[in-house]
Parts: C-alpha cells; structure tokens; sequence
C-alpha cells in the first residue's frame, strides 16, 4: 500500500473489508462521526484503540503505522508563496493590457493610465523581489 494519512488508510482498508462507517464504529465502541472524522484526518483513534484498530482492518499495528504526515506548515506556506507570485504577476499584466486597450480605444486618460501602470509595475517588482528572495 502507498505511504498516506491515517485516515485515509482506516478509510481504504475499512473499504476493502467490505464495512461501513457504521460497522467499524460498533466494532470498536465508538459513533460512526468518530471514525468519519479519523477517515478526514480531523481527529486520530486513541492510542490504546490502535491495536484493536489493526486487528478488526486485518492489518498489524505496524502497517497501520505506516502513514506519511500530512504536509508541514512550510509545504502549504511554499504554495502559498507560490500563487501570490503567480497573482502579482497576473495583475501586472491585467494592467498592462488594459491600458493598452483602453488606450487603443481613447477611453483613457494619461494620468488613469500612469496610475495603471505604475500599480502593474509595483505587482511585477514584488513578484520579481520575492522570487530573487527565494
């Protein structure tokens, strides 16, 4: 089996067991919400419950163990980082072009469109900065 969350390996092998939220519950002494919430990876099994956890999925502890974390803060923070680049650079260019059109079709004032495109400038610096930053 792939390296993936506890919860998505209670969910994958419970399936594979043919048993529903419902049925795992009542095995192991809990609400169908508690192993609906283990499955989404929002709470985790009491420690003491993972060898019956094991035993009732037809899996040892320690393949049951064998879960990846979830991305660290600094995995989201990079993707993050990531799409602001890729929106600076978005409106760079939306101002860009649409001062050009809206100069094209004289519907644009010179002060309008240095003020356009000095926000566009400032977004595409930023986005330049940041990405000599990283």
């Amino acid at each position: 089996m792939n390296k993936q969350t506890l919860g998505t390996m209670i969910a994958s092998l419970r399936k594979e067991k043919g048993m529903t939220q419902s049925a795992l519950a009542e095995k192991m002494g809990v609400t169908d919400k508690a192993v609906s919430k283990w499955e989404r990876d929002l709470s985790c099994p009491d420690v003491n419950s993972i060898p019956q956890l094991a035993e009732i999925l037809g899996v040892s502890v320690d393949e049951l163990m064998q879960m990846k974390k979830s991305p660290d803060r600094s995995e989201k923070s990079d993707e993050i980082q990531k799409i602001i680049n890729i929106a600076f650079k978005g409106i760079g260019l939306a101002m860009g072009i649409a001062v050009a059109v809206l100069t094209a079709l004289n519907q644009l004032e010179m002060k309008d469109a240095a003020g356009m495109l000095g926000i566009g400038l400032a977004c595409l610096a930023v986005s330049a900065l940041r990405e000599k930053g990283e």
